[in-house]
């Protein structure tokens, strides 16, 4: 699966343990060009790219998902870490991720699909 891993997830760690597992990621804090870019171009650049985003800035994104979705603007998915989990949670971030993937494993399947990771109860 392709993804793009926002500025607040571990490129050394999180990125490289999903890369291991087969996937194809771009972490924003590996590349110079990605790390503060602004969230709607960052979302933009994944849509085009066909990635799916991942990333702890719920705040931010989830406005412009509506808000895409509100202008028929597609994206190629979008996965929202919940608050429960922490960015030093690493195995759990990992897990959940590549579990998420695992379950919908279809790239396509992911246009416009959002869904939230959250710390396992």
């Amino acid at each position: 699966m392709r993804l793009l891993l926002d500025a607040h997830i571990s490129g050394r760690r999180v990125a490289q343990a999903l890369r291991d597992l087969g996937h194809d990621v771009r972490a924003a804090d590996e590349e110079r060009a990605l790390d503060g870019m602004d969230d709607v171009d960052l979302l933009a650049l994944a849509a085009t790219d066909e990635r799916i985003v991942v990333t702890f800035n719920v705040k931010d994104f989830l406005p412009i998902i509506r808000a895409w979705a509100e202008d028929n603007r597609s994206h190629a998915g979008c996965i929202l870490i919940a608050s429960s989990l922490r960015h030093h949670h690493f195995g759990l971030l990992i897990a959940g991720i590549h579990r998420l993937l695992v379950d919908l494993p279809e790239q396509a399947a992911w246009e416009d699909h959002v869904v939230w990771l959250a710390h396992p109860t």
